[in-house]
C-alpha cells in the first residue's frame, strides 16, 4: 500500500539543514516537536492571558542545546494563530536592554525588523500593521460618516497617558497623511521611526515634525507603546521574545549587567502588576544566567525575590505558574520519538524510505548514551545533529552498514559558559532615575 508524503520538500530541507548545524528551523517545527507538554500548556494560557488585555512575562531556564530556542520558536507559532503579533530577537554584544551607546536602540530595531503576523510569519510585518490601522480607520470613518483624521486620533487618544505617547500618534498622523496624498518618503520615514532608525532628533524633527526618537533610555516605553497599537490595529497583543540572555551575564562590567538588570525588573514588575497592557516578554537564559550570586539574575536581590523557586516545589512536584519555568529533561521515551520524527522526516513521511529500523534507532541512543552521559538527555542537540549526519550518510553512501557506523559516531556535549567567554562593556552608570501527546500538536 502506497503511502503519501505529507511533508513539504521545503520544510523538509529547512528541518534538515537547520538541525545539521545545531540551530532552530524556521518552519516544520509540528514534525519533530516531543515533550514538554505541561510547559507549553503554562505558555499557552500567558498567551490568553495577554490576549485578553493583560500581561506575561516568563524566564525560559535551560542548559546549552537543551531545546530553549526550539521552545520559544514553537511558542512563537502558537501565539501567531492566536492572533498575536510577535517580535523576536536574540541579545549580543550590539544588542542589549539598556546601554548609552546605541546597543538598546538597536535590540529594539532588531525586533521590530522581526515582528509578525499570522501572515508574515517570518518578520518584516509593521508597515503591514500599520497600514491595518489606517484602513480600519477609513473604514470605521466611512460608516459614521466622520473624517478619518478625527477616527484615528480618538483611536490614539489612549497612548497619550504612555511616555512617548504623543510623538507616536503624531508619527502615526503622519503616516495616515502619507497614505491619502501618496507621499512614499513621508510613508517611509514613519516606519523608519517606529522601527527606531532615526539617529538624532534633528533629522526626526525635518522629516516628520516630532521632538523625540526612540532611544537608548526608552525601548521598553515603546514596546509598550507597541502593544497597545498593535491591539487597536486588530490584533489580540504583542509577545516579545529575548533569547540568548546569557549575553548579560558576560558583561565584564558589573555597572552595564545591573542597569540591564534594572530593565529586566522593570518589566518583569509591569508584567506581573498587571500594568503592561496586552504585552508578554519572555526571556531565554542558561542556569548561569538566573542563578550566578555574583552575575547572574540572582546576584541582583529584587530580581532573586521575584524569581525564586517555589519552596514547595522539587523532589518531583512542580509548579508551572511561576515566572521561570526550567526546561525538563527528555526522557528516553521522548528522545526515541524524535529520533523517529527526524527519520520520517528524512523520508519526506514516506516510511518505505526510511534508512534505519527502529532497532538501529535503539543501537544509536545506547551509544550516544554511553558517549555523554547525563547531557544526553539535557542537551539533546548534539544527539540530533549526529543522528541527521548519520541519516545523510546512510542515504549517500547505500552499501554502507549502520552498526558500523553508529559505534563510530563521536560525540561531546555543549560546553557551558565559562570565565573567559566575555566581551568588554565599558559604560558609565546611569543616572537614578507521532505518539507523543506534543507530536500531534496540530498548529
Amino acid at each position: 500500500m502506497s503511502s503519501v508524503s505529507t511533508i513539504r520538500p521545503k520544510d523538509r530541507d529547512v528541518i534538515l539543514q537547520s538541525l545539521r548545524t545545531g540551530v532552530v528551523p524556521r518552519a516544520g517545527l509540528q514534525h519533530i516537536q516531543v515533550g514538554r507538554v505541561e510547559e507549553v500548556k503554562a505558555l499557552i494560557k500567558d498567551i490568553d492571558r495577554v490576549a485578553d488585555g493583560g500581561s506575561a512575562v516568563r524566564f525560559i531556564i535551560g542548559e546549552y542545546g537543551s531545546g530553549k530556542t526550539f521552545f520559544l520558536y514553537l511558542i512563537r507559532l502558537i501565539a501567531l494563530e492566536k492572533r498575536l503579533v510577535t517580535a523576536h530577537a536574540d541579545l549580543t554584544p550590539d544588542r542589549r536592554l539598556f546601554s548609552t551607546s546605541g546597543e538598546a536602540r538597536s535590540l529594539y530595531a532588531e525586533l521590530t525588523r522581526n515582528m509578525g503576523t499570522r501572515s508574515r510569519a517570518d518578520g518584516g510585518a509593521l508597515p503591514g500593521i500599520v497600514e491595518r490601522f489606517v484602513t480600519s480607520a477609513q473604514e470605521e470613518a466611512s460608516a459614521k460618516a466622520a473624517s478619518t483624521e478625527s477616527v484615528i486620533r480618538k483611536r490614539l487618544a489612549s497612548l497619550s497617558e504612555l511616555v512617548g505617547g504623543y510623538d507616536f500618534a503624531d508619527v502615526i498622523g503622519a503616516y495616515w497623511r502619507a497614505h491619502e496624498t501618496g507621499d512614499e518618503s513621508l510613508k517611509s520615514n514613519a516606519i523608519r521611526w517606529l522601527r527606531g532608525e532615526f539617529t538624532t532628533r534633528t533629522d526626526a524633527r525635518h522629516a516628520l515634525g516630532v521632538r523625540a526618537i526612540v532611544d537608548d533610555d526608552n525601548v521598553y516605553d515603546q514596546l509598550k507603546l507597541l502593544a497597545r497599537f498593535v491591539r487597536l490595529a486588530g490584533y489580540a497583543g504583542l509577545l516579545v521574545f529575548l533569547d540568548e540572555m546569557v549575553n548579560l551575564y558576560k558583561l565584564s562590567s558589573s555597572k552595564a549587567r545591573n542597569t540591564n538588570y534594572e530593565q529586566i525588573l522593570r518589566i518583569v514588575n509591569d508584567c506581573l502588576q498587571g500594568t503592561a497592557e496586552g504585552l508578554g516578554v519572555l526571556f531565554g537564559g542558561t542556569p548561569e544566567f538566573l542563578l550566578n550570586p555574583r552575575k547572574g539574575l540572582y546576584g541582583y536581590e529584587a530580581l532573586r525575590s521575584r524569581l525564586a523557586q517555589n519552596r514547595f516545589a522539587g523532589d518531583g512536584r512542580v509548579d508551572y505558574t511561576g515566572p521561570v519555568i526550567n526546561l525538563a529533561n527528555l526522557t528516553p521515551e521522548e528522545v526515541f520519538v524524535l529520533l523517529r520524527n527526524l527519520r520520517h522526516v528524512y523520508a519526506s513521511g514516506d516510511p518505505r524510505a526510511y534508512l534505519v529500523g527502529d532497532e538501529a534507532l535503539r543501537a544509536f541512543m545506547e551509544h550516544c548514551s554511553k558517549q555523554i552521559g547525563d547531557a544526553y538527555f539535557r542537551t539533546p542537540r548534539s544527539t540530533v545533529m549526529a543522528f541527521v549526519n548519520l541519516l545523510a550518510v546512510l542515504d549517500q553512501n547505500p552499501g554502507v552498514d549502520c552498526q558500523d557506523l553508529i559505534g563510530k559516531t563521536e560525540l561531546h556535549p555543549d560546553a557551558p559558559v565559562t570565565a573567559t567567554d566575555v566581551f568588554d562593556a565599558q559604560e558609565p552608570s546611569p543616572s537614578p532615575g507521532p505518539g507523543d501527546d506534543l507530536a500531534s500538536f496540530k498548529l
